[in-house]
C-alpha cells in the first residue's frame, strides 16, 4: 500500500506505509523516518552524516514523541524545567549532538535535516529553503536575524548547525500543531544565579503554523520542503522511508548510539562547568550555598 502526500500547486510524493530497509550505507537524497523514537532519529540522523558521501545533499525528516532536546553545549539545569518534567512520566530530555538553544518536541513538531558539503554549505540558502516551502503553503514566513524562520513577529521554527571535516548540516524544527503550554511549561525555568560555560537558549514567542491555516499538516509541510530540496538541488530521487527495525537497530553505529543518548554520562556527563549559588532566608539572617 502506498500513501499519497499532497498540498496545493506541488507534485505528490508517494511512499510505501509500511516499507523496511536495512541502510547498509545512506545512497539515497531524501529520507523520511518513520520512527517517533527522539533516541534512533538523532542517532540515525548523526549516522546519515558521517556516513553519506561529502559532496552529496540529503534532507531527513522525522518527528519525535514529546521529549525536550538540548544543544550539545548546554546546562540541562538551565534550560530544563526538571519538576514539570517529572510531573510528565516518559517524557525525556535527550542532549542532541549539535550546538544550538533547547527545544521541545512532539508530534505536532516536524524536524529538517539538510546535509550538504561543507565547501557549499550556507545557512542563508538553507533557511531560505524552508521559509520557500512554508510560503508554498500560503504563509508569510521570513528569516529573522538569527535565522529564525517566523510568521509576523513569532517564531514557528529554530535551528542548529553541525560542521565536520566535508560535512556540515542545518537541522530545525518546525512548529505545526505542537502543544505550545507544555512546551511553555517544559522549558520555563529560574536559575538566574546560575552562570555556566554552556550556550544559552534565547527565548523567543512562538506559535504554529495551523494558528494561520488549518489545513498545513506534517504531511503537506513534508511535501513542500522535499519539493524545495529537490528543487534547489536538482535531485529527482524517490523517498528513502525508514523504519526503527531490528535489523537497523543491530547497525553497530546506531546501537552504541542509542546506549549513549539516554546514559547519565552523555546526557549530564557532557555539561559544561557551572556555578549555582542559592540563597536561603532564615529569620536570623541569609545563608548562601554554592554549587559547582
Amino acid at each position: 500500500m502506498f500513501r499519497r502526500i499532497s498540498t496545493r500547486s506541488c507534485l505528490p510524493v508517494f511512499y510505501p506505509r509500511n516499507y523496511t530497509t536495512r541502510p547498509s550505507s545512506p545512497q539515497h537524497s531524501v529520507y523520511i523516518s518513520n520512527s517517533t523514537n527522539p533516541y534512533f532519529n538523532l542517532t540515525f540522523e548523526d549516522w546519515l552524516f558521517r556516513h553519506k558521501a561529502p559532496e552529496e545533499p540529503l534532507l531527513l525528516i522525522y518527528r519525535d514523541e514529546p521529549c525536550v532536546v538540548i544543544g550539545r553545549n548546554q546546562n540541562p539545569w538551565k534550560e530544563v524545567n526538571f519538576e514539570a518534567l517529572r510531573a510528565r512520566p516518559g517524557v525525556p530530555f535527550v542532549r542532541r549532538k549539535s550546538g544550538g538553544g533547547t527545544v521541545y518536541h512532539d508530534l505536532g513538531n516536524t524536524n529538517f535535516s539538510i546535509h550538504l558539503p561543507r565547501h557549499s554549505f550556507h545557512r542563508h540558502v538553507t533557511a531560505q529553503i524552508v521559509v520557500r516551502a512554508v510560503r508554498s503553503l500560503g504563509i508569510d514566513a521570513h528569516v529573522n536575524d538569527r535565522n529564525d524562520i517566523c510568521v509576523g513577529e513569532k517564531k514557528v521554527s529554530g535551528s542548529a548547525y553541525k560542521i565536520v571535516n566535508k560535512r556540515a548540516y542545518h537541522h530545525g524544527t518546525m512548529l505545526i500543531s505542537s502543544n505550545l503550554h507544555m512546551l511553555g511549561d517544559l522549558l520555563s525555568t529560574n536559575k538566574d544565579t546560575m552562570i555556566t560555560k554552556g550556550v544559552a537558549s534565547v527565548r523567543s514567542p512562538v506559535c504554529n503554523l495551523q494558528q494561520f491555516s488549518g489545513e498545513i499538516t506534517h504531511d503537506t509541510f513534508t511535501t513542500a520542503i522535499v519539493r524545495e530540496f529537490r528543487n534547489e538541488y536538482g535531485i529527482s530521487a524517490p523517498v528513502h522511508v525508514i523504519n526503527e527495525t531490528e535489523e537497523i537497530v543491530k547497525m553497530e553505529y546506531i546501537r552504541k548510539g542509542l546506549k549513549e543518548l539516554p546514559s547519565w554520562n552523555w546526557a549530564f556527563g557532557q555539561t559544561p562547568e557551572f556555578t549555582y549559588a542559592i540563597n536561603h532566608s532564615f529569620t536570623w539572617g541569609n545563608v548562601v550555598s554554592s554549587y559547582h
